[in-house]
């Protein structure tokens, strides 16, 4: 009985210490990836949540100018339309200014909604996830709702 009490102990140790060292485990982990993320974008990451903003021109689009206010975004652009008749062929900018209400998951992902919807496509949200930070500037991977558009894009701080 004596030997059947003490396997049942030893057991019961093992199991303790296997227990234990999966906790000793876990924590040098979480304590590993503390350590190893960059000071440098925890401390600045909010510095892109309220100012004005600029994303350079795209295809069939001019400058973006961005200012953050609180929970609103508004975009400024011209929209490039191309004009052509028989033999002659020229573009025309269209001035748009949209108004979204942006909210912050956290310090590297958002959701902008449209304030007014023109289109059915405005009313879905765009997710947008910041990939990298740098000094000046932030990259980023936009999704329309659940669609399988996705534009990578680079944000430049202004102000």
């Amino acid at each position: 009985m004596k030997n059947i009490d003490k396997r049942i102990k030893n057991k019961q140790i093992a199991v303790f210490n296997l227990t234990k060292s999966k906790v000793i485990l876990s924590l040098f982990a979480l304590l590993f990836v503390l350590l190893s993320c960059n000071s440098d974008i925890k401390d600045n990451s909010d510095k892109f949540k309220k100012g004005v903003f600029e994303i350079p021109a795209g295809k069939g689009y001019s400058k973006t100018i961005i200012t953050r206010i609180d929970s609103i975004q508004i975009e400024e652009y011209d929209k490039i339309v191309s004009i052509s008749n028989d033999s002659v062929s020229a573009e025309k900018r269209i001035k748009h200014i949209d108004t979204l209400y942006i909210k912050w998951k956290n310090n590297f992902f958002y959701t902008l909604r449209m304030k007014s919807p023109r289109r059915e496509l405005d009313k879905d949200p765009i997710y947008v996830q910041i990939t990298k930070i740098t000094d000046s500037s932030y990259s980023f991977s936009a999704k329309i709702g659940f669609s399988k558009f996705k534009q990578d894009g680079t944000v430049y701080k202004v102000k």
